[in-house]
């Protein structure tokens, strides 16, 4: 270590001075630092347009790709309070009648007598009188298929009388079984429903077995498998019968499909209830619209960045710089400083030109539509704006009302070739390359720098950082050994002075 003498023997502010000649052996270092700064709003910049392109290409695949868009219908029902018609998947419209003949009812089952056993449902079976044994409850229902539970899908439940109670059996019945039960504490009786309607014609619509152990206390006088499966104490299940296009037929529920429909019968009809669908243009017209928007937002977002002037007198502020500004100067110069760093981008003007050529180009082997243009969407006359699209409302709600399923093969279409293939899927193409390119150049957020090429640039900065600051740090001690050898000096000649004064006038 350098013993550092300040100027007490030769007068000078050597501190000063040293941090002045070390400002300027800084010099090359706040470059590197400046330089390094730079590539890191470069990189950031990357990546947000890397998630611009991310967001408009999950925007494409979540809608105008997607063959549930264009089969969006209005459905005009003559009895709605009778029934409902909703499309599933169906990609044709739609028409006939329905006569709701009866309705889907759920079996139903009650035991005969009261339950005198337990007196108050929260407490456990142990303290029933008499105490309810170990027992296993078996439940068997129909499910939404209207077919009825094999024994490996019945509900099973081994009863611990220390811990359940009649409440918390009823609980795990309603939660796990294919059947909901009720206690009813004035009768004091139990009641099951399937929670699905339908009626089984092989068996029981609610089935249920008891395995008791020692004297009957539990289950006998509450649920008796022969005796409330049926009659007084029990209703099958029934299914819904209709008459579909004059064909009778029947559904074990009141919800059922035909063709790719969804139907809800609601009430027993005397005559037909007719129905008939059209394409929903305001819905399928929407979802194009907000491709657009989308479209359009990205491709100004992209054109900015590209177009952006890059201020060369801007540097990016050291920390030393800083010190000297107020918040808002700072904030004014890196805005200045920020600008341009993806101006002119050969990865970004490459994607807007393949994106335009996608547009531009007709897709071979469609049944109806081969260009956007055909069903009123073109690009803006205006070149400064990038190939932005425009829409003429009048044709695309005609299009659409004309053939929804023609302008989803016009975006869908497969094919090996580009101008085989849909326009989405160019698109989503044409996307996902430029993507792969920025994040070979930029990097994700959790990419480690020697991954990508801006990153390796990084790791570089700070390598060449690092060493300057240990050059920076011999260059100092250099300094300080220097005017500590010449306050050595002088001290010692101002002493030997001193000596020759007092020998003289003495």
């Amino acid at each position: 270590m350098v013993l550092r003498i300040g100027g007490l023997a030769s007068g000078m502010d050597i501190d000063s001075l040293v941090e002045q000649l070390m400002t300027a052996e800084r010099v090359p270092l706040d470059k590197l630092e400046q330089k390094k700064t730079y590539t890191e709003w470069q990189r950031d910049d990357y990546r947000e347009m890397n998630s611009l392109l991310l967001d408009l290409d999950t925007s494409i695949f979540n809608g105008i790709s997607k063959q549930a868009s264009y089969i969006k219908k209005t459905v005009t029902v003559s009895d709605a309070d009778a029934l409902s018609v909703k499309n599933v998947n169906s990609t044709m419209d739609f028409s006939g009648s329905i006569k709701i003949n009866s309705l889907a009812k759920a079996a139903t089952m009650k035991n005969s007598g009261e339950i005198t056993a337990i007196t108050d449902a929260s407490k456990t079976l142990s303290e029933a009188s008499p105490a309810v044994t170990a027992q296993t409850i078996t439940i068997k229902a129909i499910k939404k298929d209207g077919t009825m539970q094999s024994d490996d899908e019945a509900f099973k439940y081994t009863i611990d009388p220390s811990k359940d109670t009649l409440d918390s059996i009823i609980a795990k019945i309603n939660k796990d079984s294919g059947a909901t039960a009720f206690y009813d504490s004035t009768t004091k009786q139990i009641s099951l429903t399937a929670k699905n309607t339908g009626d089984i014609k092989d068996g029981a619509e609610i089935a249920l077995s008891s395995d008791v152990t020692g004297a009957s206390s539990f289950f006998t006088g509450v649920l008796n498998l022969a005796a409330d499966n049926t009659g007084a104490n029990g209703t099958a299940g029934e299914n819904a019968k209709f008459t579909y296009n004059g064909l009778e037929t029947t559904r074990p529920s009141n919800t059922f499909q035909i063709n790719g429909v969804e139907f809800t019968a609601k009430k027993v009809t005397s005559d037909a209830v007719t129905f008939s669908s059209t394409p929903d243009v305001d819905g399928i017209l929407n979802t194009i619209t907000q491709f657009v928007d989308k479209y359009n937002t990205a491709i100004e977002k992209i054109r900015t960045k590209l177009s952006e002037t890059k201020y060369r007198d801007y540097a990016p502020l050291t920390a030393a710089q800083k010190k000297d500004m107020e918040d808002d100067e700072i904030e004014k110069w890196e805005k200045f400083a920020k600008s341009g760093t993806l101006k002119n981008d050969s990865i970004l003007n490459s994607v807007l030109t393949k994106l335009r050529s996608n547009f531009s180009t007709a897709v071979s082997g469609t049944s109806g539509f081969s260009q956007l243009s055909q069903i009123g969407i073109t690009t803006t006359s205006n070149y400064l704006d990038g190939g932005k699209l425009t829409i003429d409302e009048d044709k695309l709600r005609a299009a659409i009302s004309k053939d929804p399923n023609a302008i989803y093969e016009l975006f869908q279409k497969s094919g090996t070739t580009t101008s085989e293939q849909g326009i989405a899927q160019r698109l989503r193409a044409s996307l996902k390359s430029a993507m792969t390119d920025i994040t070979a150049k930029a990097g994700k957020s959790s990419s480690v720098n020697n991954t990508f090429s801006l990153g390796k640039m990084l790791n570089n900065y700070s390598s060449k950082i690092s060493s300057y600051e240990d050059k920076l740090k011999s260059i100092e001690s250099r300094y300080w050994a220097r005017f500590t050898a010449m306050e050595t000096a002088i001290n010692k000649a101002n002493s030997q002075s001193t000596y020759l004064t007092n020998m003289m006038s003495s």
